[in-house]
């Protein structure tokens, strides 16, 4: 392949690295970074089910438009490169269903904390809770994390039920831990150690 200029060449070793962080959960779900050409099916995903999500994510009001999903795209691309944390897309059955992974690395003290969501019509099918264990196994064991956390909003059954069959810790809550639009909610805090994962 012919490389024209740095722009090229930038793309070229992006796609490449995409190609290094792409792994199958299971003969349904895969799970890899997102570049640009998903900008449009991520955006699409989001709108059909905006209003579910807006329940608990508090930054559906501020991704409206492609180009706010593509700064969200170069920033887990960021995020990547630095290794500050590690945003994936789940696909399942080839169709992009939600996004999972680290929202923050405190390499440090060896934490990562964990963050997903999933379109409304992907839910109920398992999907969250094993992508969501494929990450946990990463963590533990390719990155090499001693604690893995998961923080949810005391009422979110739903999110609250992956830590929990999962067997996370409920370590505390925090109280009035997260701004949501109009409110504040509280949090409930799980931990994982590497010794207690099996």
């Amino acid at each position: 392949m012919l490389v024209r200029n740095a722009y090229d060449k930038m793309i070229i070793n992006a796609r490449e690295m995409m190609a290094m962080f792409a792994f199958n959960v299971d003969d349904e779900i895969s799970l890899r970074l997102l570049d640009e050409r998903y900008a449009g099916e991520l955006l699409q995903l989001i709108n059909h089910s905006r209003e579910d999500l807006r329940e608990w994510l508090p930054w559906l009001d501020s991704t409206t438009t492609p180009r706010h999903v593509a700064e969200f795209i170069q920033g887990a691309w960021m995020m990547y490169e630095e290794r500050s944390g590690l945003r994936l897309g789940i696909f399942y059955h080839g169709r992009l269903a939600g996004m999972v992974g680290f929202n923050t690395i405190d390499w440090a003290n060896r934490i990562g904390i964990i963050g997903y969501w999933l379109g409304s019509h992907f839910q109920g099918y398992g999907i969250m809770t094993r992508s969501v264990t494929a990450i946990i196994d990463y963590g533990f064991n390719q990155l090499n994390l001693n604690r893995i956390e998961i923080r949810a909003a005391f009422q979110n059954d739903k999110s609250r039920a992956i830590p929990e069959r999962l067997g996370f810790q409920i370590e505390g809550k925090i109280r009035q831990g997260e701004w949501l639009y109009d409110h504040f909610v509280d949090l409930v805090m799980y931990g994982m150690l590497a010794s207690e994962w099996e």
